[in-house]
């Protein structure tokens, strides 16, 4: 397949690491940095699992901006208190008290798929939590499980409503996963923006620029100097357009349909912080927690029809979409979470893809914490 030859191109100018290794350096960083040990490992996987995936924007690459260097200005909490604030037959809602976002994450689909098995359904609601992640790995959960999984998570505003200019929603992915009899699950793990914004930082750290239409300006234009979008989109002064894109020709009010949608679920339900609440800044600029919502949904597939039939059903429906007429010079049709699998099969293989700008975060964490690691590209 001409998606698999190519694949490796991409990253010609990377280091591959070991993920063994990967993790375990993950892991210790954590540590080092005030995350229990247990605590540490969930987060390290979710995080690896991102990276064998071929999610580059949210595995490793985030290690030390988006959870590291959070804990050392004080606003994220390496040590996670997880509160039930409400527990009925098919609901629970909990409070993450700005800890490690992937554990409060786990911790509510482990409730949600219990709820699910006991009762058919299942659906947790989380306040006072912190980034989660792929929102996929949730999915999978369900997936493995046998289970329909649902997610989604507001975040820091970024996206503009549809004739807006300013940003005022996250990127508030939607992300849906299911079992099938094929080698990988169906999971659906995408922003309700265009692109997301851990896309535009791993274009910064390949210091490539954007595409035109993925950010606007102040005056509804479009940009395309990535390492100053970042800052402006923290500063208000630059927004991600919604899914569809600028305006209502390419349907961009369905992206910030669905992105409203994502905000409210991950807010009003369990009473928590929404819109501007989440710019991570107080009035005189300075970094403050930002206290996302997540929501967790579970359906038990064996309450409507037996596992190893919709498994065969949903297979072929996938099946029959690749085998579909192909446009001319597409050699494929993927189906949602393939690409992930086929990443998988090469990865598993080579290692996970280190870029300059990663080789200096992990040099950096290594020596905050001195720890005992030694480099394939050490001098």
């Amino acid at each position: 397949m001409q998606w698999v030859d190519e694949y490796p191109r991409h990253y010609q100018d990377c280091v591959w690491l070991d993920f063994t290794f990967l993790e375990g350096f993950m892991r210790d960083s954590l540590v080092a940095a005030g995350v229990p040990a247990p605590d540490a490992a969930v987060v390290a996987d979710v995080l690896i699992e991102s990276d064998r995936r071929g999610i580059d924007s949210h595995g490793i690459g985030r290690l030390k901006p988006i959870y590291i260097d959070r804990i050392r200005d004080g606003i994220l909490d390496p040590v996670t208190r997880v509160e039930v604030v409400r527990d009925r037959k098919t609901v629970t809602v909990l409070d993450g008290h700005n800890g490690m976002g992937h554990v409060v994450a786990k911790r509510a689909m482990e409730t949600t798929l219990a709820k699910a098995r006991a009762h058919g359904m299942g659906m947790t609601a989380v306040r006072n939590s912190t980034h989660y992640g792929i929102a996929g790995y949730y999915a999978s959960m369900a997936a493995k499980a046998g289970m329909i999984g649902i997610t989604g998570t507001n975040a820091r505003p970024s996206i503009a409503p549809t004739f807006g200019v300013e940003n005022m929603l996250g990127t508030n992915p939607l992300t849906i996963g299911f079992p099938t009899d094929e080698d990988f699950p169906f999971i659906l793990d995408c922003a309700t923006s265009v692109t997301q914004r851990g896309k535009i930082e791993s274009y910064a750290r390949m210091g490539k620029d954007l595409v035109p239409g993925w950010v606007i300006d102040e005056e509804g234009r479009t940009r395309t100097d990535t390492a100053q979008v970042l800052v402006d989109l923290t500063l208000g002064k630059a927004a991600l357009t919604p899914l569809g894109g600028i305006g209502e020709d390419m349907a961009g009010f369905k992206g910030y349909g669905y992105a409203t949608v994502v905000e409210v679920l991950s807010a009003a339900l369990q009473d928590g912080a929404y819109l501007k609440l989440l710019n991570g800044l107080d009035g005189a600029g300075n970094k403050v927690p930002i206290p996302i919502g997540h929501f967790f949904m579970a359906v038990d597939i064996e309450e409507f029809i037996e596992l190893d039939r919709f498994k065969a059903i949903a297979g072929d429906i996938l099946r029959e979409l690749r085998a579909s007429r192909k446009a001319p010079g597409e050699e494929h049709i993927f189906t949602a979470g393939e690409k992930e699998h086929l990443a998988w099969g090469i990865r598993k293989e080579k290692g996970c893809p280190v870029g300059a700008a990663l080789r200096k975060d992990m040099e950096t964490l290594r020596k905050w914490y001195d720890l005992p690691y030694h480099f394939p590209w050490d001098a």
